[in-house]
């Protein structure tokens, strides 16, 4: 009782950290930001802990960019498919194929279809003509061809669910489901639900009767951290393309559902414990969580050089080039590595990972028995080290010296990380670990810094605080202003905000000594300062070699996206100029990316309670923050949206493309600031014009007149990089259908 008599505020202030974590841990008050810590965690330890050795029992045939390019492109006649087959399990030996891909139409390729309308119409009094075509048809008939090449072999085709809220698609012939709703005995458990599937042609389904659907589910951040095993379909149950892979291999046990002992929980609270294969007395049971995912026990890097599975090219096994029985005791996966055929993955060992490999990875997780598991009890142990762990800091730290409350705090944090991470190694269980860490540490710093912050901040410290943003100018005009105008209290403005990011700075920092780097580094941002400050702009805060800045508070400014645009062609020339000053020294160049965005902010003073700053947040900023990183992939120093554009009609512009950034539902336009609209001469603006008219045909589809167009554009101005970036896209879109549905944005929502 002395204890929280003396210390009751101290304690109190501490145990605000242990508050929110439970809060977020039973799911009342989830923090996004601890889910997102828990996934970084989890793919740290992952990548930490991979075996990174080669599966030899698993073979990946890889539809790659050589095979596409010596057999054409995708999708390829089915004779050539049966061709490939034959060549598996004849001459190679494989022990089952599995297809990462889907067969939902005719192949009419060989035009039998055509000939058979003929031969009912315009040539039906030919003579000779149906007696030819009915000697011909059966090796004209590709998907015929291809069946008869599946049918009693050990083969699994490949399906999808879609999930689209309008009308669902139904498309070809689905397998036999494994499980019925009524498996479940009434218990409410949740699975993945699709309402629509594309699945296999129905004479190629009855002669490879085993599928699986291959439908990866990404986590909120886009990455492909587990999979499906069981999916729903009108109360029916289908299993995974590796599961069907597997019980092919296992002998095809029945598939039922795994449930925990009712001693645990009454069964209308039960979950699904695990997907149990049953084959005569012997069950295997294969570990899931909530929605009857599983996480994919990833084996390494993933791909040609990954070293987890050996991929054999298409190509060479069509031309004969790989030596009989090859593939002799083997399972093989056949997908594709191509980036055209848009089958890669952004997961937690690779951004651009193999679809294909991923089953791959399952598959020997099943086989190996090792697959990792986020288990029910996952939120009883969470209260349980969330609990201990925050009152051993609430009611210690306050009895301790700093130097001792250092060393407390380090010693739980580092037993609930030990573990966790025992747990993790030892039995495959993936715990969460994230709440117990920043409430650690939080509880840490507010305990420690607990004085400082219940002292009031006078109207002298606002302003002085003002005085480490904005221009000495802008502080004195704040003053005359009246302080009481100006609140560091958040609030909603229309503000232009710029992100400026120094390319090349890291091979620069390597060949420098740190002070030769210090120097070089203050007089590069002194100069940028100087730039901003001389624009009206707020400096927000310097992060390594980026520097983040906006206009409009906290004094009005009507005109911030101009000046703001102004700011960054300033910016960029003073760049210039300092390499200029590199070449004559004989230090390396640097290059500069910026990104300007205009729209709604929330601005203010923000931060925790141990350090806070005069900043902006929003989705107006996250995009300005996304513009800058694309100024890199389409070769220019600044990239501005439509909305900075419209209101700075004192430049030229150039638009660059339309977008799809990661948070943004909506396609964006992104534009790059020629110069000032005074100061464009004759060749600039017909390059504008004619790169509009390529944009128009772009968006259109329409490939050749891109071509011609392109080709005046490099005429005009061949460094460009901005136009071979464009000759690459149009010979990749070129290759494929053409798609009503594209609105002619890029993607760059996983990225």
């Amino acid at each position: 009782m002395d204890l929280i008599a003396k210390h009751g505020s101290r304690i109190a202030v501490t145990l605000i950290p242990l508050v929110f974590a439970l809060l977020h841990a039973i799911g009342i008050l989830p923090i996004g930001v601890l889910g997102r810590l828990d996934d970084i965690i989890y793919d740290a330890r992952l990548r930490a802990t991979m075996p990174g050795t080669l599966d030899e029992r698993i073979v990946i045939v890889d539809i790659d960019e050589k095979s596409l390019a010596e057999i054409g492109h995708w999708p390829w006649s089915r004779n050539r498919l049966a061709d490939l087959v034959d060549e598996l399990f004849d001459r190679q030996k494989a022990a089952l194929a599995g297809f990462d891909v889907v067969f939902p139409e005719p192949d009419d390729t060989s035009g039998l279809k055509r000939l058979r309308q003929l031969a009912t119409g315009e040539l039906k009094d030919t003579p000779g003509f149906s007696d030819r075509l009915s000697q011909l048809q059966g090796s004209l008939d590709y998907d015929a061809l291809f069946a008869k090449s599946l049918k009693d072999r050990p083969v699994v085709l490949g399906y999808y669910f879609t999930s689209e809220d309008r009308e669902a698609r139904e498309a070809g012939l689905l397998p036999a489901p494994v499980m019925t709703r009524e498996a479940l005995n009434g218990r409410p458990i949740k699975f993945v639900h699709y309402t629509g599937y594309g699945s296999n042609i129905e004479q190629l389904a009855k002669a490879a009767p085993q599928a699986g659907f291959f439908n990866p589910i990404p986590d909120a951040d886009g990455v492909i951290r587990s999979v499906p095993l069981v999916a729903e379909y009108k109360d029916q149950f289908y299993e995974s393309l590796a599961l069907a892979m597997f019980r092919m291999l296992s002998g095809m046990p029945k598939v039922e559902p795994g449930f925990p002992p009712e001693r645990y929980l009454p069964k209308q609270y039960q979950g699904l414990d695990s997907i149990r294969l049953r084959l005569g007395q012997r069950t295997f049971d294969i570990p899931v969580a909530e929605s009857v995912l599983t996480l994919v026990p990833y084996r390494g890097r993933g791909g040609i050089h990954g070293g987890s599975y050996k991929y054999m090219s298409a190509a060479d096994l069509l031309a004969g080039r790989i030596p009989p029985e090859s593939l002799k005791g083997k399972i093989v996966l056949v997908g594709t590595t191509a980036p055209g055929l848009l089958d890669l993955r952004v997961t937690p060992v690779g951004e651009a990972y193999a679809g294909v490999e991923t089953h791959a990875n399952l598959i020997s997780g099943l086989l190996d028995n090792k697959i990792p598991v986020k288990p029910d009890y996952a939120l009883g142990y969470d209260l349980v080290i969330l609990v201990i762990a925050g009152l051993t800091l609430a009611f210690g730290l306050p009895l301790l010296s700093a130097p001792r409350a250092v060393m407390l705090s380090v010693v739980v944090i580092a037993a609930v990380t030990a573990i966790n991470t025992w747990f993790y190694l030892s039995y495959s269980l993936v715990l969460p670990l994230a709440a117990a860490l920043v409430m650690c540490l939080t509880a840490f710093a507010l305990n420690m810094s607990y004085g400082y912050f219940v002292e009031s901040r006078s109207k002298r410290e606002l302003a002085h605080m003002f005085g480490t943003y904005v221009p000495p100018e802008l502080v004195d005009e704040m003053v005359k202003q009246g302080a009481e105008n100006f609140s560091m209290e958040a609030t909603n403005k229309e503000l232009t905000v710029m992100f400026c990011d120094m390319r090349g700075f890291t091979k620069l920092s390597e060949k420098m000594e740190p002070t030769q780097l210090q120097a070089l580094l203050n007089v590069l941002f002194n100069r940028l300062t100087d730039v901003i400050r001389g624009n009206r702009g707020t400096i927000d805060k310097y992060m390594g070699d980026c520097v983040m800045a906006f206009w409009g508070a906290p004094v009005d400014i009507p005109n911030h996206a101009q000046l703001a645009v102004k700011t960054s062609m300033e910016m960029a020339n003073a760049v210039r100029k300092i390499n200029e000053e590199h070449r004559a020294k004989g230090i390396p160049e640097i290059g500069v990316g910026i990104g300007l965005n205009t729209g709604t902010m929330c601005v203010g003073n923000m931060g925790s309670e141990i350090r806070q700053a005069y900043t902006v947040i929003g989705d107006a900023v996250n995009l300005g923050s996304r513009l800058e990183g694309l100024s890199k992939v389409y070769g220019v120093d600044i990239v501005v949206s439509e909305t900075t554009r419209r209101l700075a009609p004192e430049f030229a512009w150039q638009e660059l493309d339309r977008v799809r950034v990661k948070g943004k539902e909506q396609a964006v336009a992104i534009f790059w600031p020629v110069a000032p609209a005074d100061r464009v001469d004759k060749s600039v603006a017909d390059e504008l014009k004619t790169w509009a008219a390529f944009l128009k045909a772009y968006r259109a589809q329409e490939w050749d007149q891109c071509d011609v167009l392109l080709l005046n554009l490099q005429r005009m101005n061949a460094k460009k990089y901005l136009y071979e970036l464009y000759s690459e896209r149009v010979a990749s879109m070129r290759l494929l259908p053409f798609d009503p549905s594209w609105d002619g944005a890029t993607n760059f929502e996983t990225k």
